[in-house]
């Protein structure tokens, strides 16, 4: 790995490197770590294997940088190369619908104020966190003793691991986060980071300290950016056995699963998020207005019938023809079916012969 020398000279004439210079030595220095690694006999590639890519450090536009509020501010960290990252949060519920309490006939907000069952009310500043150890007995922590516990993690997310998307079940991704360079001096080394993994097409798995809790964290690049989710932890996770064991035995019919086969091809297409809003959601809204109006209405939905197994057959069939196109056959003539459901049958043939 070679890179062009960039010296800067300080206002005594001293030498000095510039920000690409120590990122250029940190990758060396990484570099060296896991060839001596390798060659004592370890598996693993080193940065020395791979051909080098030039990489142009993107620019940080004003309201990227002005955009949110970080959730998080801290490093970064590969091996030895770390810069200042932030997250910020990448979902909003602001369009959701939220209700205060209010007293029934005057329509005052009701107050939540902290009571003491034998003392009454009781002021913020006299109330302290505990740990109920056991019914009725607590053990008494302070916000200073909390922070007192402090973890690499709290600042720093150092990548620990690579794997492959397909490696982490869909159970365990939580929360998204965007993740960008804290300033323009991280956004070399940012963009090295990013770029390494683009070209790897794997995931980066790290720890950081959310909420007082230290949660397991996925990244993927994303844009000029990274994608950062909150995974739960195996314990979080209940085992899908508890569950699905519990579902009897049943074998399909042949003819019925043909038929829901065929239903699903017809309700084949794109994802667009843009297609699926909350209708709940907007109905409350739509309440609300006319409430604010003073007309009132009365929303009323009729309950779903479940289908009973005699008339299963029959629901398939009307699902069948309600849209989308339909295969028919009609004087040795047939429209054109779905492309899923051509190569099912093209598959079939196959086995058949």
């Amino acid at each position: 790995m070679t890179f062009p020398a960039e010296i800067l000279v300080d206002a005594r004439g001293h030498r000095c490197p510039t920000p690409t210079l120590r990122l250029q030595r940190a990758l060396r220095s990484a570099a060296r770590v896991h060839q001596d690694f390798r060659g004592k006999g370890h598996g693993g590639a080193s940065l020395n294997d791979s051909p080098r890519r030039d990489v142009d450090p993107p620019k940080l536009s004003r309201s990227m940088i002005m955009a949110s509020r970080p959730t998080w501010q801290g490093h970064l960290r590969l091996s030895l190369v770390t810069c200042p990252v932030a997250l910020y949060t990448a979902t909003n519920a602001r369009g959701d619908v939220h209700f205060n309490m209010l007293h029934k006939t005057t329509h005052n907000r009701i107050r939540m104020i902290p009571t003491d069952p034998e003392t009454g009310p009781v002021e913020r500043a006299d109330i302290v966190k505990g740990y109920e150890v056991e019914k009725g007995r607590y053990v008494v922590v302070t916000q200073d003793e909390i922070n007192s516990v402090k973890l690499e993690s709290t600042r720093t997310i150092d990548i620990e691991r690579f794997v492959d998307l397909d490696d982490i079940d869909r159970l365990y991704w939580n929360d998204p986060y965007f993740m960008a360079p804290d300033g323009k001096i991280a956004a070399e080394a940012f963009a090295v980071i990013r770029e390494a993994m683009a070209h790897q097409d794997r995931i980066a798995i790290g720890r950081v300290v959310l909420h007082q809790r230290e949660r397991l964290m996925a990244l993927e690049p994303r844009d000029k950016g990274m994608l950062a989710y909150t995974l739960r932890t195996h314990d979080e996770v209940k085992d899908p056995a508890d569950v699905f064991d519990q579902i009897p035995a049943v074998k399909a019919d042949a003819k019925m699963i043909d038929i829901a086969e065929k239903i699903i091809a017809q309700l084949e297409g794109p994802f667009d998020a843009t297609d699926f809003n909350d209708r709940y959601e907007d109905a409350l809204k739509d309440l609300i207005r006319q409430k604010e109006k003073g007309s009132g209405r009365t929303v009323s939905v009729d309950e779903p019938q479940d289908t009973s197994t005699s008339d299963l057959m029959e629901q398939l069939r009307r699902s069948l023809g309600a849209k989308g196109p339909v295969e028919r056959r009609s004087g040795g003539s047939r429209t054109a079916a779905p492309k899923s459901a051509r190569r099912k049958a093209a598959s079939a043939a196959r086995k058949r012969a």
